[in-house]
């Protein structure tokens, strides 16, 4: 069986060890049925938050982000923390390679590096991204948080169209190094898997 090149990834060590923490948490949409949440993130921690369509996943891990999302009661996080985040869509890149390198302000050779061990031919990285498929997209903002060392890694359905090996590549990746992560994503497996904790925002 073809095996694929591991990942590497370097975080960086909070002074204190709560990250995040959720008191009755809930997005305040028109039309958001969530219910609210209550949870805490320690380092170490890879948390998951679970619940369908309409439920405000994503924009909780907006609000994480520091957008203005309207929600009740609380949340705190760690000040000063840093954060790398994998969004869902990837509609947005455009332009080549090495010109989204320089504007993510990121290490040309090792973004190069890694998008090579996710199974990039060379010939893409002069090619502009609008044309890349929706696989190849994805594969650019894993490779892009790759590069960033933060105390929180954040993905919205990271393993959104990319394929065995690579899916594979980033599991091996989380259990080697064991990252602080927050996430949202419907693989079930890998749920199981990679989630230390599960916050549920089912409405029952």
């Amino acid at each position: 069986m073809e095996r694929a090149d591991s990942l590497r990834l370097t975080s960086l060590t909070y002074h204190s060890d709560l990250l995040l923490e959720g008191r009755d948490l809930s997005i305040a949409y028109p039309g958001m049925s969530g219910r609210p949440a209550s949870f805490s993130l320690d380092q170490g921690d890879r948390l998951c938050l679970d619940g369908g369509n309409g439920f405000g996943k994503s924009s909780l891990l907006r609000l994480v982000l520091g957008e203005e999302v309207p929600h009740t009661r609380f949340l705190r996080q760690a000040s000063g923390m840093v954060i790398s985040y994998v969004p869902q869509k990837a509609a947005h890149l455009q332009d080549a390679p090495v010109t989204w390198a320089e504007a993510q302000n990121i290490d040309l050779t090792q973004f190069l590096t890694i998008l090579r061990k996710l199974d990039f031919s060379q010939e893409l990285f002069v090619q502009d991204m609008a044309g890349y498929s929706a696989g190849q997209r994805k594969k650019v903002l894993l490779a892009t948080s790759l590069c960033q060392s933060a105390h929180l890694y954040v993905g919205d359905e990271p393993l959104n169209y990319i394929g065995l090996f690579s899916r594979i590549q980033i599991e091996e990746l989380l259990m080697e190094y064991r990252p602080t992560l927050l996430f949202v994503e419907h693989d079930q497996v890998f749920q199981e898997k990679i989630a230390t904790k599960t916050v549920e925002l089912w409405n029952h």
